[in-house]
């Protein structure tokens, strides 16, 4: 018994072999175009080559309006949230410098400051 690989390997070339010989078989056709004649060639150059945007002549672009709603209705969240924000902003901080460890703070300066005297 064969291994099932020189069997693989059989089709395969079977394939590669018998497509290269219908490749060969096969005359390519050559390329003959259609001659022109004078008045054929005269037409085309009284054409305009680059006649791009004409096919949106009867087109209208519709442009979106701009959405004021939506805007609004931001404006008024950022609005009503700003004071809190800025509480919780100055709350931080000031929580932030109370525990500095690494810096003189000006809470634990005048901590200092009593402790000598």
């Amino acid at each position: 018994m064969r291994p099932p690989f020189f069997s693989r390997l059989l089709v395969v070339l079977v394939l590669v072999t018998g497509g290269a010989a219908l490749a060969q078989r096969r005359q390519l056709q050559s390329f003959q175009g259609e001659e022109m004649t004078q008045e054929e060639r005269d037409a085309a150059r009284a054409r305009p080559k680059y006649n791009i945007h004409s096919y949106g002549k009867d087109i209208q672009i519709k442009e979106e309006p701009i959405p004021w709603k939506a805007i609004g209705l931001g404006f008024f969240a950022l609005l009503a949230t700003a004071p809190f924000a800025w509480r919780a902003y100055r709350n931080t901080t000031k929580e932030i410098a109370d525990s500095n460890v690494f810096g003189v703070s000006s809470a634990r300066a005048g901590e200092s400051s009593q402790d000598e005297q």
